[in-house]
């Protein structure tokens, strides 16, 4: 067995891995051996579910597995019980022959299980929510909900997922330490798992963030607080063994060492995350960075989450500030596996989340009231006209500017040919100065948080260009991914305000960022640093820039001169931004195409528009038809038409007659 020392090296990197669509719950289909498990003996600090014997699928499940598993409570319970049956049941029809060989990379039935709960018994709303609030007042080994951006990839790691314990079969899955007592040496069984750094999602919203159900954080923190003071009573009461559950005895070298000095529990992430190594370089123009998890995902084959991704994780919660580094015992065989990550994410600092079921998330996975109709155009059409109002008012009755930031608010990269990037529409508004970007441009700044799930308000001054770090970079000495502005989850919303530029220079740094920015407008693509080659990672961002005049910085695909009667000073309800958000979802989720005999018809127009303005280019022609196929999707359709091509024409009219 490796030594201490050798623990990097049993991890397997992976590379990181580009964005894509959001795949379902990836849970395997669930055993039908039946199952028992009994109701914890602890406090948590979340009610049991009641069970209701008037419900079908409730009765069936009392029918096939006893006793109301506490499956937010004591979910390793479950996951034991379900093992064991399971390899009990495989030994017998086995005859004796190893029955857990099969088991690896493969549910057993215990992920079906909490996946019934959360989803066909509206078990979903017991569990809480892991987030800076609540850090360190749930109780370990509890059920939680987290949603957060894959900040890092760290590759695999190998664990004893399963040994011989006598002649029952136990299992390690879904824990950091194992709970039983490890014959040395045993018959067992090495699994992997992938790990993940996972960080809140860069400029996400407020609206978009769940708060925790269950009792209050102080009632949290009181049972979190007597649990620990019981059990540091009955580790000083039982000597050096501690006494399971279930009646097993725990080697001390998989328990959790306790301070002599009075329990405390933190208030905040703030307090924990003290001595963490920041993975934003210290960097204070990168927001949200100081809160992170690391998210242990089993049974999941390659490449389906990506970097970036924002995922919403539901498992086993394993924090104790408590806890202490373990030592470096040759006889642990648990201690030789554990990864060199844990030297820069020490448990005592970041929590431990053992993934269950997990899924990408989209936008309209954030809107908490989606209105039950389907997207038929007549409703669309009516939000769409609803939003485009509100949108004039805040551009003081710019009817062109309002027009042209909706077709922006709804632009997404839908392909990329090449070098091309199909549907993206960047936006530059000129004509503004620091007063009116102080009215108009936090006005529409503030509209848009309450409209996306995710923004940020960069502030392109020569001191921001020569200070931040907009590149994300591979620290080589600790393995590490450090963060930049420019790592954000796909659909993010950027606003630039270039009113603060003066005259300046720009250091070796600032022309760096300025690169950086000029290949994100351009490509939808972000250079990765990774010291000795630089990666291009795929994205899509869109991209608002309030500029005097045309900005040479950030060259957007349409300017529009903003020309502003008056001073907005409405506001928007709640059930109006809830249609608003789930419009904009809508419509940049529907499928696009055009009829053969309607793209013959908008090319000829093209010829003749070259052939009448010999100044018309392929870029600017590829833009008209990505005004046209959102100026169609913006009504709820799914074809483009000759009147919507019409459309454009009409909005480039005005366009350039704010430009002459």
């Amino acid at each position: 067995m490796a030594g201490r020392g050798q623990r990097g090296k049993k991890r397997r990197e992976a590379p990181p891995q580009l964005a894509g669509n959001p795949q379902p719950f990836n849970t395997p289909p669930l055993s039908s051996v039946p199952l028992a498990c009994p109701p914890p003996r602890n406090c948590s600090p979340f009610p049991s579910p009641e069970p209701q014997r008037g419900n079908a699928r409730e009765e069936e499940r009392e029918e096939m597995v006893g006793p109301q598993y506490d499956l937010v409570g004591n979910p390793l319970g479950a996951v034991r019980a379900t093992f064991e049956r399971t390899a009990a049941a495989a030994t017998a029809e086995s005859g004796g022959s190893d029955p857990v060989a099969a088991f690896r990379g493969k549910d057993w039935g215990a992920c079906e299980l909490f996946r019934s709960f959360l989803f066909e018994e509206d078990g979903l709303d017991k569990v809480p929510v892991l987030d800076a609030s609540n850090l360190g007042l749930i109780k370990p080994n509890n059920l939680v909900r987290y949603r957060g951006m894959v900040q890092d990839m760290l590759g695999s790691e190998y664990y004893i997922g399963a040994f011989k314990d006598g002649s029952t079969w136990r299992t390690n899955k879904f824990t950091d330490f194992s709970p039983f007592s490890m014959p040395h040496p045993c018959d067992s069984h090495l699994w992997e798992r992938h790990l993940f750094h996972c960080v809140p999602a860069p400029g996400q919203n407020s609206w978009t963030l769940e708060s925790s159900p269950g009792p209050d954080v102080r009632r949290m923190s009181s049972c979190l607080a007597t649990e620990l003071r019981e059990k540091r009573k009955r580790d000083g009461d039982n000597g050096d063994m501690d006494v399971s559950e279930n009646g097993h005895e725990e080697s001390p070298l998989f328990c959790k060492k306790l301070k002599e000095d009075d329990v405390h529990v933190p208030s905040s992430s703030t307090e924990v995350a003290e001595g963490v190594p920041e993975m934003n370089g210290g960097d204070h123009h990168i927001p949200g960075s100081s809160f992170s998890c690391l998210v242990k995902v089993y049974d999941m084959p390659d490449s389906q989450v990506k970097l970036n991704d924002v995922i919403e994780f539901i498992g086993v919660y394993t924090f104790d500030p408590e806890l202490a580094t373990p030592s470096d015992n040759p006889d642990d065989i648990m201690l030789d596996l554990i990864e060199d990550v844990t030297v820069q994410l020490p448990p005592s600092k970041v929590p431990r989340l053992h993934c269950l079921v997990w899924r990408k998330l989209s936008p309209h996975d954030f809107i908490s009231r989606p209105p039950v109709v389907e997207p038929s155009p007549s409703i669309l059409k009516g939000i769409r006209q609803s939003l485009l109002s509100h949108l004039t008012l805040v551009l003081g009755n710019d009817e062109l500017a309002a027009q042209c930031l909706l077709l922006h608010l709804l632009s997404r990269l839908r392909n990329r040919v090449d070098v091309v990037t199909v549907g993206r529409l960047s936006l530059n508004f000129t004509g503004f100065n620091r007063e009116s970007a102080s009215i108009f441009g936090n006005q529409l700044y503030s509209l848009i948080q309450k409209l996306v799930p995710y923004s940020q308000a960069i502030p392109m001054s020569i001191e921001y260009l020569n200070t931040a770090t907009l590149q994300p970079r591979k620290d080589n000495k600790s393995g590490r991914l450090v963060t930049g502005v420019l790592q954000l989850p796909q659909g993010s919303h950027l606003t630039f305000d270039e009113t603060l530029l003066q005259t300046g220079s720009l250091t070796s740094k600032g022309v760096e960022n300025t690169m950086l920015l000029k290949n994100l407008m351009e490509s939808q693509k972000v250079d990765y640093d990774f010291e000795y080659y630089k990666l291009d990672m795929a994205t899509d961002v869109q991209l608002l820039t309030l500029s005097e005049g045309k900005s040479n910085i950030l060259p957007s695909d349409l300017v529009v001169p903003f020309r502003p009667s008056s001073v907005p000073t409405i506001n928007a309800g709640s059930e109006e931004l809830e249609s608003w958000r789930w419009y904009l979802a809508t419509i940049r989720s529907l499928p696009q195409s055009t009829e053969p005999e309607t793209y013959q018809m908008i090319q000829d127009e093209m010829v003749s528009a070259m052939r009448d303005d010999r100044s018309l280019g392929c870029s600017e022609l590829s833009r008209w038809l990505t005004m046209a196929q959102i100026i169609a999707s913006s009504f709820g359709e799914q074809s483009l038409s000759l009147e919507h091509w019409q459309m454009v024409k009409e909005l480039e009219r005005l366009r350039k007659q704010r430009l002459q």
